[in-house]
C-alpha cells in the first residue's frame, strides 16, 4: 500500500493538468480506488482531491510569477476553462489573485510533493480478529453530521442525548446478531473525507437480514462479507481513535487485506460510569488485497 500511494503521487505529478486516472492506477496496482482514496486522505490527513488542487495551485504559481504566458493559457495548461475558475482555485490555495502575485510576487502558500514511507517505531499493537458474516441489517435513529477526526464529536452527543431512555431500551430488546449492544455507526462517508464531511451516523443495533425492521427506525442494508475487528481499550474517545488511525498508518499496510464499501461500527463493550474510559470493538469491512 505504501508503494501504491507513491505510486498515485506520481501520477498526480505527472497529469497536474487533469483528473488523475485513479481507477486505472488502482487496477494496474492490484487494489481498488475506494481504498487507495480511505488510505491516501487517512494517512495525508487531507483527501486525494485537495491534495491535487494544491499541487496544482503551487506548480501553477511558479507559471504566474514568471510572466511568460496571459493568465488564460496558464489556466487552461492547468485544466480550467476560464481565468475566473483559475483565479477562484488559486485564490482557494494562496490567499491571493493571480493578477495581485504577478504584479508581487506573493503572499503564496506551497504544498510540497508527499512520499509515504512505513516506519515501526512508536507503532501501536493491534489487537484484531476476523469474522465472516451473513447479510444483516443496522436499525436505529439517523442522522447526517459532520467528521471529526480527534475528541468527542457534539453533533452525535446531541443527537444521542435528544433520544428519550425508552428508545435505547427499545433498541436493545430490539438487536438479535453480531455485533452485539448498542452501536455507533458510521455510513457514507466519501472516498475523499476531509474534516467536516456529512456522513450518516447511526444509534442502533444489528439484526438478522431476515429479521423485520421497524417501520419507524431507519435501516442500513449490510451485504454479506468479511470484517477485521479491532479492540481497544482506554481514555474514550481517544484509545478508539488512535486504533482507527493506527488502522490505516500501520495495519493495512502491513496485512494483505484492504478496505471494502461499508459502514464502519463502533460497539462499546464496558465502560467507566462517567464514560471517561471504555474497551470498544471497530468493525471495518474489509476484502483480501
Amino acid at each position: 500500500m505504501i508503494s501504491a500511494l507513491n505510486h498515485l503521487v506520481d501520477l498526480v505529478e505527472e497529469h497536474l493538468g487533469e483528473e488523475p486516472d485513479v481507477p486505472a492506477l488502482a487496477a494496474r496496482l492490484g487494489t481498488t480506488e475506494y481504498h487507495l482514496r480511505r488510505m491516501f486522505s487517512s494517512l495525508a490527513g487531507m483527501p486525494l482531491s485537495e491534495y491535487v488542487r494544491r499541487r496544482r495551485m503551487t506548480v501553477a504559481a511558479a507559471d504566474v510569477v514568471r510572466g511568460e504566458d496571459d493568465l488564460l493559457t496558464v489556466a487552461v495548461r492547468y485544466g480550467y476553462g476560464s481565468t475566473e475558475a483559475f483565479g477562484r482555485a488559486f485564490r482557494s490555495v494562496h490567499g491571493s489573485a493571480p493578477r495581485d502575485v504577478r504584479r508581487d510576487g506573493g503572499p503564496l502558500r506551497t504544498q510540497p510533493q508527499l512520499r509515504f514511507r512505513l516506519t515501526v517505531e512508536g507503532s501501536t499493537t493491534m489487537d484484531t480478529r476476523f469474522t465472516d458474516r451473513p447479510a444483516f441489517r443496522l436499525i436505529g435513529h439517523a442522522t447526517r453530521v459532520p467528521l471529526i477526526h480527534e475528541g468527542v464529536n457534539p453533533h452525535i452527543q446531541q443527537h444521542i442525548a435528544a433520544l428519550p431512555q425508552e428508545a435505547h431500551a427499545r433498541l436493545k430488546s430490539l438487536g438479535d446478531t453480531d455485533p452485539a449492544g448498542l452501536l455507533q455507526v458510521t455510513d457514507d462517508v466519501a472516498q475523499d473525507s476531509p474534516e467536516g464531511t456529512r456522513l450518516t451516523y447511526l444509534h442502533g443495533v444489528a439484526i438478522s437480514g431476515d429479521t423485520p425492521a421497524p417501520d419507524d427506525l431507519d435501516a442500513i442494508e449490510v451485504p454479506a462479507g468479511t470484517w477485521a475487528v479491532f479492540r481497544s481499550s482506554g481514555p474514550y474517545p481517544d484509545a478508539l481513535q488512535t486504533t482507527w488511525a493506527a488502522t490505516a498508518s500501520e495495519w493495512f499496510p502491513s496485512n494483505p487485506w484492504r478496505l471494502r464499501p461499508g459502514p464502519s461500527i463502533v460497539t462499546v463493550l464496558d465502560r467507566a460510569e462517567d464514560f471517561t474510559t471504555a474497551t470498544t470493538e471497530l468493525w471495518l469491512p474489509v476484502e483480501s488485497a
